[in-house]
C-alpha cells in the first residue's frame, strides 16, 4: 500500500478529445491533405503536358509533385502544423510529469 493520496482525480472535459488523440486525428488529416496535394499537383502536370501534345510519365509528373508540394503544404497548411505542434507540446509535458511522478514515487519506496 502506499501513502499517496488516491482522493485527487485528474477531471477531464469530455468535450474535448485527449491530447494524444488530438494529435492522432490531426496528423492523419495532415498527412492526407499533404497526399491529396500531391495527387493533386501530379494531376495537373500530366494534364498540363496533355495540353501541349507531350506525354509525362506518370512517376515523372509524381516525383515533381513531390518536390512542389513539399514546401507548398509549408505554407497552405501552417495553422494545421502549428496545431500538430501545440498537440506534441502537450503530450510531452504530459510524459514529463507521468515519468517525473513515476521518479518520485520510486525515489519515496
Amino acid at each position: 500500500m502506499s501513502d499517496r493520496d488516491e482522493t485527487t482525480e485528474i477531471t477531464q472535459d469530455t468535450h474535448r478529445p485527449r491530447p494524444g488523440a488530438r494529435l492522432a486525428r490531426n496528423m492523419v488529416f495532415y498527412t492526407i491533405l499533404r497526399l491529396l496535394l500531391v495527387l493533386l499537383i501530379t494531376l495537373a502536370i500530366i494534364g498540363i503536358g496533355l495540353l501541349f501534345d507531350v506525354q509525362v510519365p506518370v512517376l515523372v509528373a509524381a516525383i515533381l509533385a513531390v518536390v512542389i508540394a513539399l514546401p507548398l503544404s509549408m505554407v497552405l497548411f501552417t495553422r494545421l502544423r502549428a496545431e500538430i505542434n501545440s498537440d506534441i507540446t502537450t503530450v510531452d509535458a504530459g510524459r514529463r510529469e507521468k515519468r517525473e511522478d513515476l521518479r518520485r514515487r520510486m525515489d519515496e519506496a
